[in-house]
C-alpha cells in the first residue's frame, strides 16, 4: 500500500479532495486493520479537521460579506445596480461553498466511524502500563516491606 499522493489526484491547483478521500477509504478497507493504520488514519483526520475549520472561516467571512452587500443595497438604493452584482456573485460562491463545507463535515464524520472501526478491529499492542500506575505499584511494595 502506497501513501504518497498519486499523479491522478492531483493538478496545477492542489489536490483533488474527493478522490484523496475515496482513495484513502478504499487503502483502508483493503488494508487489515493494525496500530498503524489505526495512526495514519488519525493523522489524516486531523488534517480533514483542520481543511474543514479553515473553510468554516472563510464561509461565514463570505457570508458576513453577503449580508453587508445585502445591507448596503437596502440602506442605499443609488447602489442597487452594483450591488446586485456582488450580491449575485457571493451567492453563488456562498452555494459552492456550503456544497464543498457540507462534503468535508460529511466526511470528517464518516471517518470518525473509520477510526472507531479501526481501533476496534486492529489488534491490541502491548504498551507499558502509565506512569500513574507504575507510581502506585512502587508505593505498595514499599509499604510491604516496612
Amino acid at each position: 500500500m502506497t501513501w504518497s499522493v498519486q499523479s491522478d489526484m492531483s493538478d496545477r491547483f492542489g489536490i483533488n479532495i474527493k478522490r484523496y478521500c475515496r482513495a484513502h477509504e478504499a487503502a483502508l478497507r483493503d488494508a487489515p486493520a493494525s496500530q498503524a493504520l489505526l495512526e495514519r488514519h488519525l493523522e489524516k483526520l486531523r488534517w480533514l479537521q483542520h481543511e474543514r475549520l479553515v473553510h468554516l472561516i472563510v464561509l461565514v467571512m463570505t457570508v458576513v460579506a453577503e449580508l453587508f452587500v445585502v445591507d448596503l443595497a437596502v440602506l442605499h438604493p443609488e447602489t442597487n445596480p452594483l450591488a446586485a452584482v456582488v450580491m449575485l456573485a457571493l451567492a453563488v460562491l456562498l452555494a459552492f461553498y456550503f456544497y464543498h463545507y457540507f462534503f468535508l463535515e460529511n466526511t470528517v464524520q464518516r471517518w470518525y466511524v473509520l477510526a472507531d472501526r479501526l481501533r476496534n478491529d486492529a489488534p491490541p499492542t502491548k504498551a507499558p502500563p502509565p506512569a500513574a500506575v507504575q507510581e502506585d505499584n512502587r508505593v505498595s511494595a514499599r509499604s510491604t516491606d516496612v
